[in-house]
């Protein structure tokens, strides 16, 4: 948490300002008391009824100036904590978007949308409610007690005790709930997951009639999540009957000892007033302070699992992959010959799997090659074309492009030499310019319309009102599926990359469609390499070499009718389809 608040040093005028008006109005707010007891004793006591109206005057011209003071803190606190927030989810998103596919399914998405959203949204709560409360809270309750003491030092003595007492009520309930919080944000982050599991999934849910077990599923997760929030706030709404317990106890007390007091002329009643006035100041904030603490709890609990994000993102990743930055400036590619790609016996595994998705993969690919790859389902196909734009970190000299180690380039300079489609196509909101210009930013019209022309999307994009400026609904949804997934070719193709790694991207085309793709991708430029993933056997049967993956094994390397021969794996995926 102290990290992220190093980011509020842009805003150390409001933070500044924020408490000294709270200070002030505070200040305002003890003399009440003081102006209470003149009107009982001097303007009641004497039916003085001018005397009586200033008073009543003076109360009214501290009400004003304490609602300025608080208007102001509210202002300057309000802008200090969105200001601060704002430029967290900033920072946040800037960091999401560094963050390495390893890292992306090691936190899931839900837990990041949670953070995104929730936990900072208690953040900013927490900041706003410190700046107008931590310093207020404190000064009422010792300057209330002091107060007292100038009224009746024998009275004033009851508040010693008192506010101990409600000090030890208070902050026990708050230590107990602390660690509670953080399982509350927890079952938060499951119910959230669950949700968008079945948002973005609903189609597959109605498909096998899953919606029965899916909703006992979310009961049972947001049950979790009540349970915790019960538990939770039974804890903490032991605190006001307490505290109230204890305050009014005391003001038995107090009223019993002024009693006596007033009875034997050491008091007077205004004095009595005053001295209640001010032990209901001390309840009013010291509960105040109360929820400060539990509020400002959440958040710093909410702060570290931001803080976690942020900590555990790209910076080591980034170390590790640009081991080599110093010498890339002056080393050239030449050292790279006709092989462009280079897997030198290379093993994998997902984080936190104990099994190989990958292993002892040795394949060497020259500069202008086609390259199928294909196999069953999790035989490691996507696995093997993510390892080339350092989408999941591979060990040191396993993994060449243009014969340097994947880790020793910038990885810009590396996602700049490759265009890739991966398997389910994603077009963003706006319009089809828009998504084809993240390819090549500069890109003009002919270049766009040539880049549909290869990847058989111009008559789609034709057919459409406004064409190149047709609208885009979020993730494509206006389009089909192999609209999108041509679209998506399209973008990949603007750039003309070095590389260019087709993901099973064809396989909502129709047979026509993809061998007209094919072709005219291979017709585009004779050096950019391709590699072609498809668990279609004719998608791949055209390629310069065929790679055979079986559980994450190399079973074979060559051309379609030297596999049909010597590859069983192979044999029965064509027979499967062909036969």
């Amino acid at each position: 948490m102290k990290t992220l608040l190093k980011d509020i040093k842009s805003y150390t005028k409001e933070v500044i300002l924020a408490p000294l008006f709270k200070m002030l109005e505070a200040v305002f707010e003890l003399f009440v008391p003081l102006i209470m007891q003149r009107i009982i004793d001097v303007g009641i006591g004497n039916r003085d009824t001018g005397y009586i109206l200033k008073m009543s005057l003076v109360l009214v011209g501290l009400a004003l100036i304490g609602l300025v003071c608080a208007a102001t803190a509210q202002y300057f606190s309000a802008k200090a904590a969105t200001g601060f927030s704002t430029q967290l989810r900033h920072k946040m998103f800037r960091h999401i978007q560094t963050m390495s596919f390893t890292q992306l399914d090691h936190i899931g998405a839900s837990t990041l949308i949670t953070r995104m959203t929730s936990d900072i949204n208690q953040i900013q709560n927490g900041v706003n409610l410190t700046l107008r409360l931590f310093m207020r809270s404190p000064f009422v309750v010792f300057g209330a007690m002091i107060m007292a003491f100038t009224v009746d030092v024998k009275a004033a003595l009851i508040f010693v005790v008192v506010i101990p007492l409600l000090s030890i009520v208070v902050f026990g309930i708050m230590l107990r709930t602390m660690p509670l919080y953080k399982k509350v944000q927890g079952a938060l982050d499951k119910v959230t997951g669950r949700t968008r599991e079945n948002l973005t999934g609903v189609r597959v849910i109605r498909a096998f009639s899953r919606e029965d077990e899916e909703t006992e599923f979310f009961r049972e997760d947001t049950e979790e999540l009540k349970n915790f929030q019960l538990f939770v706030g039974r804890i903490s709404a032991f605190m006001n009957p307490a505290t109230y317990v204890i305050v009014n106890g005391a003001i038995i007390v107090l009223i019993y000892v002024g009693a006596i007091r007033v009875n034997v002329g050491l008091l007077t009643q205004g004095m009595v007033v005053a001295l209640i006035n001010y032990m209901n100041q001390i309840l009013v904030e010291l509960i105040k302070l109360a929820n400060l603490i539990i509020q400002m709890t959440k958040a710093a609990a909410c702060g570290n699992r931001v803080e976690a994000v942020l900590q555990g993102g790209s910076a080591a990743e980034e170390a590790a992959l640009l081991k080599n930055r110093e010498d890339r400036e002056t080393e050239k590619d030449s050292n790279a010959g006709d092989y462009v790609v280079e897997f030198d016996h290379l093993s994998m595994h997902y984080d936190g799997s104990s099994e190989n998705a990958l292993t002892d993969v040795a394949l060497r690919v020259k500069r202008g090659e086609t390259i199928g790859i294909i196999g069953g389902t999790g035989s490691g196909k996507s696995t093997l074309v993510h390892l080339i734009p350092g989408f999941y970190p591979t060990e040191e000299n396993m993994l060449k492009v243009d014969g340097r180690d994947v880790r020793a380039y910038d990885v810009v300079t590396l996602r700049d030499k490759i265009g890739i489609v991966l398997q389910k196509a994603v077009l963003f909101k706006g319009t089809i310019r828009e998504n084809l210009l993240w390819g090549k930013p500069d890109a003009s019209d002919e270049e766009l319309w040539e880049a549909l022309e290869k990847a058989q999307a111009a008559e789609v994009v034709r057919g459409k009102e406004g064409m190149l400026d047709a609208e885009v609904e979020q993730e494509g949804r206006n389009f089909s599926g192999g609209q999108r997934q041509r679209i998506a070719i399209a973008r990949a193709l603007v750039k003309k990359p070095e590389i260019l790694i087709l993901d099973d991207s064809a396989s909502a085309l129709d047979f026509a469609t993809d061998a007209k793709l094919r072709q005219a991708v291979s017709e585009m430029d004779p050096d950019m390499t391709i590699f072609i993933i498809s668990q279609r056997a004719a998608s791949v049967m055209g390629a310069d070499q065929i790679v055979v993956l079986d559980d994450g094994r190399v079973a074979a390397v060559g051309h379609h009718n030297e596999l049909l021969k010597d590859c069983e794996v192979y044999k029965e995926i064509y027979d499967t389809q062909f036969n």
